[in-house]
């Protein structure tokens, strides 16, 4: 009776401790929210600031206790929302800085320490962005006297860039903690993704779903990256997969690529990326015929590189040029780059064929060096070999199902992605070339990837339960 009552107690008192600790983050974040409300809202509006700061404070709540879902929202926010603000600034970079900070302070006021999920990813992380920090340091200096400096906003959007994108990638891993949220957040993209696709066959329906989808889709090839790699490794590796859901998904998988590769056949960055990483899939699933699958995958490498540099001959012949010249400009500084933005307004200073006019590089890996030089590049391609490596290592370890054809679609997706860098600036995007606006839907590749270190955490946590049972 008396351990009875005693464990009641405890179990009070442990109540009672967390009541608190939720409380205390919830008035914190409250007074943070009603303190950026009142600087958009004149005091007129007092019966509306009440309603939205009551409104902010339930969505609070329902983030601390499931944060998948604010996740769920940056996809959502940033391919639907209309808002933009100055300079690009989007739904989903605000939904990511928010997702961040709640984590941040969740982790200061009610754990009293910060602390990461264990996974081979996270120093790599973490020097991608001191990296990136640094490299902003630097762009404080003038490296040409006789040309501007890129304005600090715009250095500050392309910083920004970096770090919300590695904070995305992180958010992830630590706060997806079950499969079911993940299979949650990818059955929703290709629900809003199939959507889109639909539209685009059925011109009546198009009318009035493409508007909606203008800022958001239109400028991003990961959404076509993973629109196509995530339905394969399902149809391919699901092995739990219904034939029924197996049919619809090969029927999105199928009307995307048509769309992509007739309907959209002028733009490389839609196709080209994506048939690369299905080219991946294909060769985890039929490994018995790698041996003739390279080779073919060699020669309609070649053919479709000449096909595009063919029909588009100015395109290749002005980025040759811009890719000279920006790592010419670089050479400055080529181990911490010249910062975020600055060589674009560099160029006029080193004329392409024959006009001084800004341009920036078209090449995600050319701007990178600009950017954070050599250093920065170092630390990018650091980052992406480890996420390999984990997806390698995860790709026989994850659970049957949907978790095992994830990792090999993630897998697929991470070749696409490096291969669409090769295009344009589709991962980090360029503040005067993609823009912010861009991260509406480069946030994708990096959730998607994140995704691979909330499954590492599962196989641990299991595998830890089995030890110990």
């Amino acid at each position: 009776m008396v351990n009875f009552v005693l464990s009641g107690l405890i179990r009070d008192i442990r109540l009672r401790v967390n009541l608190v600790r939720s409380m205390r983050i919830l008035i914190i974040s409250g007074v943070l929210f009603a303190s950026i409300t009142l600087a958009f809202f004149a005091p007129q509006r007092l019966t509306s600031l009440l309603l939205l700061f009551l409104v902010g404070l339930c969505i609070i709540l329902i983030l601390l206790r499931w944060p998948p879902i604010g996740i769920i929202g940056i996809l959502v926010g940033g391919l639907f929302l209309p808002f933009s603000g100055p300079g690009g600034f989007n739904a989903a970079i605000l939904g990511v800085a928010f997702m961040l900070g709640l984590w941040l302070l969740e982790m200061v006021v009610m754990r009293h320490k910060i602390q990461f999920a264990p996974s081979s990813t996270t120093i790599p992380l973490i020097v991608f962005t001191v990296s990136a920090l640094l490299s902003f340091g630097t762009g404080q200096l003038h490296w040409y006297l006789f040309a501007n400096q890129a304005p600090l906003d715009a250095q500050l959007g392309g910083l920004s860039i970096w770090i919300l994108s590695a904070g995305a990638f992180i958010l992830v891993g630590n706060q997806i903690k079950k499969l079911r949220w993940l299979e949650t957040f990818t059955w929703v993209f290709l629900i809003v993704g199939g959507i889109f696709i639909l539209s685009r066959l059925i011109p009546s329906i198009g009318r009035t779903v493409i508007p909606l989808f203008l800022n958001g889709i239109n400028p991003g090839s990961a959404f076509w990256i993973f629109m196509m790699v995530i339905p394969l490794s399902q149809i391919l590796f699901n092995q739990e997969m219904g034939p029924k859901w197996k049919i619809i998904l090969s029927g999105l998988f199928i009307a995307t690529l048509y769309v992509a590769m007739v309907q959209a056949s002028g733009w490389k960055s839609g196709y080209i990326p994506p048939l690369a990483g299905i080219a991946i899939i294909l060769g985890f699933r039929f490994k018995r015929f790698i041996w003739l699958l390279i080779p073919l995958g060699i020669v309609l490498s070649i053919y479709m590189l000449k096909q595009a540099i063919s029909s588009d001959q100015y395109s290749y012949i002005t980025r040759l040029e811009a890719w000279r010249i920006v790592l010419e400009i670089s050479k400055v500084n080529p181990i911490t780059g010249l910062g975020f933005a600055n060589y674009y307004w560099y160029t006029p200073l080193f004329p392409i064929l024959g006009w001084s006019v800004v341009f920036n590089s078209h090449s995600q890996y050319v701007d990178i060096i600009a950017q954070t030089g050599l250093l920065g590049l170092a630390c990018f391609g650091w980052l992406f070999w480890s996420v390999g490596k984990l997806g390698w290592a995860l790709k026989d370890r994850a659970p049957a199902g949907f978790a095992r054809a994830y990792v090999v679609g993630a897998l697929g997706g991470l070749v696409g992605t490096l291969v669409a860098g090769g295009f344009a600036d589709w991962i980090l995007p360029f503040v005067y070339n993609i823009g912010m606006n861009g991260f509406r839907v480069s946030v994708l590749a990096w959730i998607f990837l994140g995704g691979l270190v909330s499954i590492e955490q599962i196989v641990k946590n299991q595998s830890a339960l089995q030890n110990s049972g």
